[in-house]
């Protein structure tokens, strides 16, 4: 079955909201409706499958510095008429903000983009629990010392509309699916067994576009690559992180270049714009406008159009990125990078698209000339073990030493240590193995020196 565009229904919608503004009120409506398929399978049968949808506006209202907000999981009008009077009723609670207000228009056009693909809307459900069984079957026949944890067939849809007295008003709607497999790699028997982990997955406008032959190699390769791991000596190395961890690590970054998180000095940037605080070879962009992108948009949660950012160029620190909240506090302009998790909520921030510009190499002729290093396949508490403020970073790894340009012994059981600020200068080189990800950031290798590998 196919799902209609009824956009045009859900800004018709806020629309009439918006219209019922009082004297000296400003009132946004954001209303949006969607959908997703949750499809997991073990051993050749369906162990989970979740087809939800839902749908809702979310109202803020503005006056005399105080902001009201409220929502619900409804577009019935006797409901939404309720909201508004409940958002009203809330500004009578709230503090007075000097920054307090909406989003105006800037003038920037969305950028066009095939958002929306008619071959998965209409993509029918035993071929999405299909795929999920023909990546397991896959997995498992890639190595006999693996077995498949879960294979997984996943896709979203949602379309929204929002209106406000400012004078936004947008609306559009988006898919995409992406397909996913856990493995696990066992060895040896009794007291010398052990298990190791891996996972594999394929992103895509539609399924046309998976490779499910390479999800399962890559499922299989990062388990068994590990088998027989031990703890390395301590020392100082060059690691190498893979596509994934660099994706990882992105995240991180893309938490301390958070305008809000400037802006109330929690970032360990603020106040370095203009500073060198990356390597020369680093530009660090965070583009919604690149179709390739898995989380590519045209407007952001606020109404204003997606774009471009470069935020850090040659190495020096050119941009935070901004709502309209964050950008009034900071003295400064909306980037469009308000982020909005459906209507329960008001407006964030954040990155929405963020990659390396990536260099040439592959990961293969990177390791070739490294004679003593680190091939970092895992981190694990990333976010406990790193301080967005100090910059202070140590978290548990695994991956592979690398001797004389190539990959040997399996490691674990240690930590790598740092400092943000460090890291980002003794960045080598930014591999050209760029692979975007069902996340807001992409993955490529990635060439840190010096780095404390604390071991035995």
């Amino acid at each position: 079955m196919s799902i209609n565009d009824t956009t045009a229904e859900l800004q018709a919608l806020a629309d009439r909201v918006v219209e019922q503004a009082g004297s000296g009120e400003q009132i946004e409506a954001f209303v949006s409706r969607g959908g997703e398929t949750e499809v997991r399978v073990y051993e050749g049968e369906v162990e989970h499958f979740v087809s939800a949808q839902a749908e809702g506006i979310g109202i803020r209202v503005v006056k005399n510095g105080r902001t009201g907000f409220a929502y619900a999981g409804t577009l019935d009008e006797s409901a939404v008429h309720d909201v508004l009077g409940e958002a009203r009723d809330n500004v009578e609670f709230g503090t007075i903000d000097e920054w307090a207000g909406l989003a105006k228009p800037d003038g920037v056009a969305p950028t066009e983009q095939a958002l929306w693909n008619d071959a998965l809307a209409n993509f029918a459900t035993d071929r999405k629990i299909d795929l999920a069984k023909e990546l397991e079957r896959l997995a498992s026949g890639v190595d006999p010392r693996v077995r498949v944890d879960d294979a997984n067939y996943a896709d979203a849809w949602g379309e929204a509309a929002v209106a406000s007295t400012a004078g936004i008003r947008q609306s559009g709607r988006e898919n995409g699916c992406y397909v996913s497999v856990s493995t696990l790699a066992d060895e040896g028997e009794g007291d010398d067994a052990e298990t190791q982990t891996g996972f594999g997955f394929s992103v895509g406008k539609s399924p046309d576009e998976f490779d499910l032959d390479r999800a399962a190699q890559e499922a299989s390769d990062r388990a068994t690559r590990l088998l027989g791991a031990v703890k390395p000596a301590s020392k100082r190395v060059t690691v190498v992180l893979d596509p994934f961890v660099t994706a990882q690590f992105l995240g991180v970054i893309s938490s301390t270049l958070n305008g809000e998180a400037v802006v109330k000095g929690r970032s360990l940037f603020a106040d370095r714009l203009g500073d060198q605080v990356a390597s020369a070879g680093v530009t660090l962009v965070d583009d919604p406008t690149n179709p390739k992108a898995y989380t590519s948009t045209d407007v952001d949660g606020e109404g204003l159009a997606a774009r471009r950012n470069v935020l850090i160029e040659g190495g020096v620190l050119k941009r935070f990125v901004h709502n309209s909240y964050s950008a009034r506090r900071a003295e400064t302009v909306s980037t469009g990078n308000a982020t909005r998790g459906g209507f329960a909520g008001t407006p964030g921030v954040g990155c929405l698209a963020l990659s390396l510009e990536p260099g040439v190499r592959s990961q293969a002729e990177i390791v070739a000339g490294i004679e003593d290093g680190l091939l970092v396949q895992q981190m694990q508490g990333l976010h406990s073990g790193v301080n967005p403020i100090s910059g202070d970073f140590s978290t548990g790894a695994a991956g592979l030493l690398i001797v004389n340009g190539e990959v040997g012994a399996p490691v674990r059981e240690f930590t790598i240590a740092s400092t943000l600020q460090r890291m980002l200068l003794d960045i080598v080189e930014v591999g050209g193995d760029i692979e975007w990800l069902p996340m807001s950031a992409a993955g490529m290798s990635l060439v840190i020196s010096d780095i404390t590998m604390s071991g035995n």
